[in-house]
């Protein structure tokens, strides 16, 4: 979100539970665009919430997995808050061998791009 469209929106990342690391794989396919992961640090709902980043300040919760949904929709249930699911493919465990599984990446990377610029239309533009 923030390559595309810089600081015309405030975007925090966050999941269901805490990774310890960054995919290794998720960043080379981001490096590969121009988006830097590599210093990105995974957190949980309970993370955002405990260093003060409160859900009912966001307009929109964009889920990509059935279990960041649920969370989410739990979460909000007393904010009018939308929150909306995106079918994403999941690539981790994917694919024989490195480059088999970059290139399950890369359809998951493109295909969240490709959602991001049908929801919030081409960097420069007006959000939807």
């Amino acid at each position: 979100m923030k390559k595309f469209y810089g600081k015309d929106v405030y975007v925090q990342s966050v999941g269901v539970k805490n990774e310890l690391e960054t995919d290794g794989f998720a960043i080379t396919v981001c490096q590969e665009i121009g988006v830097e992961l590599g210093r990105h640090r995974v957190r949980s709902f309970d993370e955002m919430q405990d260093w003060g980043d409160d859900l009912s300040g966001f307009d929109l919760v964009v889920a990509l997995s059935p279990a960041s949904q649920r969370r989410a929709l739990e979460l909000t249930r007393f904010f009018h808050l939308e929150v909306e699911y995106w079918q994403i493919l999941d690539p981790t465990g994917l694919g024989e061998g490195r480059e088999a599984r970059l290139e399950a990446y890369r359809k998951t990377r493109d295909q969240i791009v490709a959602r991001m610029l049908a929801r919030f239309g081409p960097p420069g533009e007006p959000a939807a």
